[in-house]
């Protein structure tokens, strides 16, 4: 499963989450009335979650290192759902799928939510859902969509419906290459922050 990447690498990565992993409790409980009262069908949310990449994601990007994680918001009829691809081995949950918003957000240090400028988020939500059930890609390749980790979701469906709209990438040399870190999202002209809550 994680052929290609290095056991002295995973050494290394292990030993970062384990004395660097996330500190402080979850934010979510605090406000979740307001996160459900404002998020809209296809906006994008992310979070600083507990699992084993977390602190890893967080740190690979540059300047805004609020957030480990995100999916996209699905408005169906009264049902609010996250659309996210996560690397959770631990409870069989390495893949693309679909969750109620109070449990993506329940494990959350910090949560922002964005949107794109002058679009149709259900045109991206409506995208999301066919991408249920595909594998996380463990090898980090952006250039295969046959597997998609958490933000080369977001990077496949816009470039199938708004191809300008391109996602920052950073080379990791952990990881030997360029992947899209998540201040491609907070940093990007294309988004507006819309809310965030938690502490880094």
């Amino acid at each position: 499963m994680l052929a290609g990447i290095g056991i002295g690498t995973i050494a290394f990565i292990t030993l970062l989450v384990y004395v660097l992993a996330p500190k402080g409790r979850p934010v979510a409980a605090k406000d979740t009335a307001t996160l459900f009262s404002l998020v809209q069908d296809g906006d994008i949310i992310c979070r600083l979650g507990d699992r084993f990449w977390s602190h890893f994601f967080k740190d690979i990007s540059e300047d805004d290192k609020r957030f480990s994680h995100m999916g996209i918001v699905r408005i169906n009829e009264d049902r609010i759902t996250v659309i996210h691809s996560e690397g959770d081995t631990g409870h069989g949950r390495d893949y693309v799928h679909e969750v109620p918003l109070e449990e993506f957000v329940k494990i959350a240090r910090a949560i922002g939510v964005y949107r794109i400028y002058n679009m149709d988020g259900s045109t991206i939500s409506d995208s999301a859902v066919n991408f249920i059930g595909i594998p996380f890609d463990w090898q980090f390749d952006m250039h295969d969509s046959s597997r998609i980790y958490c933000t080369e979701l977001l990077h496949v469906i816009l470039q199938r419906i708004r191809p300008e709209l391109e996602l920052q990438t950073i080379y990791v040399k952990e990881l030997q290459k360029d992947i899209i870190p998540l201040d491609a999202i907070s940093n990007s002209p294309f988004f507006e922050e819309i809310y965030y809550t938690g502490t880094y």
